[in-house]
């Protein structure tokens, strides 16, 4: 059975957004951390959001290390109740029941990653699928972050590991407890 990863970056005040004010695509430790994320992956989820914003974003990336041809050419899978498929870039419009749909992703890849913490994360984690949550904080507070962390109901989570990088950022890898 695969294994589902969250993956997301996060102010330390909580924030998703106003990325351009403090992410840093270039920091070494980002890039080692997305590295092994992305090409130890078989295939992506996505919500509707992240999936408008990343298909007019990836393709037109490019890099010396091939992460982006890589990630343009993973399968991506996404839950959404407003898109109507089929869907381009190398996408798959997941219908029905998103957790019941991601069961099936799990018996068919060994490594799916989603990236975001929005309302495909809390359905996830809510169904028992989520395996890890990685979280990149940034040493930056935007002052007015919403709360976007939610989870229908109380997470606890193990400490997997722990790694900070020479910028000030925090990588902390969790498992969920199940209970």
């Amino acid at each position: 059975m695969g294994k589902v990863t969250i993956s997301f970056e996060m102010t330390l005040d909580g924030a998703f957004d106003q990325m351009d004010q403090w992410f840093d695509e270039n920091d070494p430790g980002v890039q080692r951390a997305s590295d092994e994320l992305v090409f130890g992956a078989d295939a992506v989820l996505l919500g509707r959001e992240s999936y408008e914003f990343f298909r007019e974003y990836w393709p037109k990336q490019t890099d010396d290390r091939g992460f982006a041809d890589h990630y343009n050419a993973l399968p991506k899978y996404v839950a959404s109740k407003t898109l109507n498929g089929p869907l381009d870039w190398n996408a798959t419009l997941i219908e029905g029941d998103v957790a019941e749909a991601v069961r099936q992703l799990r018996d068919r890849y060994d490594s799916i990653i989603s990236h975001g913490y929005g309302g495909l994360a809390a359905t996830l984690v809510d169904a028992g699928l989520v395996d890890e949550v990685h979280a990149g904080i940034h040493p930056f507070m935007v002052g007015n972050a919403k709360d976007r962390l939610r989870t229908p109901h109380p997470v606890g989570l193990r400490l997997l590991s722990l790694e900070t990088y020479e910028s000030g950022i925090i990588a902390a890898k969790y498992a969920p407890v199940r209970r």
